[in-house]
């Protein structure tokens, strides 16, 4: 049964579903691959996640200012993305599907049958639909990681959100951030390829530290969406978190 926490607490309902991929034969052997390299970096980014938690706050150095400027100014130019994803929460579930993001405020996450589940973004409201049970949960927004990256102006430096950790490896840079008057709320880690500075992943944790790990791949930039894809689902049935 979903919970009202966060998005990875939502999401972690979902990993419990049956992989789609497990229908598609020509397909098992790419998803284990990506399921492995996954879970590898799941496990690399673990310790790393709960110290942010432990540490709400860093020293920056001058090259972190500057990055943090990078990311700052390529979040607030990304307007709209769509692209297929691949999740794997902790305890190793795995599913997929396709997302779009519409900035300012607006994501949708449509899971690959048989997955159920559905999320929706809009209007200052996180929406988690189960169509098996019809069930609706709507926690707000600014109460999720997730705000913080669609946010109408991202700012990282100030202004409710606090960098806990930057790290680099060659060909990739990784911020981590929490809302700075509730960082036990959770944690958001953006991943980005650089050079050039592209969003990849993502690794939200919750307030009882559950991880959620989302790649996006075939990545599509611009252009424009139909609005319906962000209608929020069944209001007056919803059950208010």
């Amino acid at each position: 049964m979903p919970t009202a926490g966060s998005y990875a607490t939502l999401s972690s309902r979902n990993d419990l579903a049956a992989p789609a991929f497990a229908n598609h034969e020509p397909n098992r052997h790419i998803w284990r691959m990506l399921r492995r390299r996954l879970l590898q970096l799941s496990a690399a980014l673990v310790p790393f996640s709960l110290t942010a938690r432990a540490s709400p706050s860093i020293a920056l150095s001058a090259q972190d200012q500057a990055d943090i400027v990078r990311i700052q100014d390529y979040l607030n130019g990304l307007k709209t993305l769509k692209a297929h994803f691949l999740q794997v929460a902790g305890d190793g579930g795995v599913s997929q599907g396709t997302a779009w993001l519409e900035r300012p405020g607006r994501m949708r996450f449509q899971y690959d049958p048989p997955a159920p589940f559905l999320l929706i973004a809009a209007h200052g409201v996180l929406t988690f639909h189960d169509s098996s049970l019809q069930q609706t949960t709507n926690i707000g927004l600014g109460r999720t990681p997730l705000g913080i990256l669609l946010a109408e102006h991202v700012e990282l430096s100030g202004h409710g959100v606090t960098v806990t950790d930057i790290q680099r490896v060659p060909g990739q840079i990784q911020l981590t951030l929490v809302r700075t008057n509730s960082p036990g709320d959770g944690s958001l880690t953006l991943i980005f390829a650089d050079p050039p500075l592209n969003l990849r992943q993502w690794t939200v944790v919750d307030a009882q530290r559950r991880e959620t790990h989302v790649t996006l791949y075939n990545v599509q930039l611009g252009g424009s969406f139909d609005p319906q894809l962000f209608e929020q689902i069944s209001p007056p049935a919803a059950k208010q978190g």
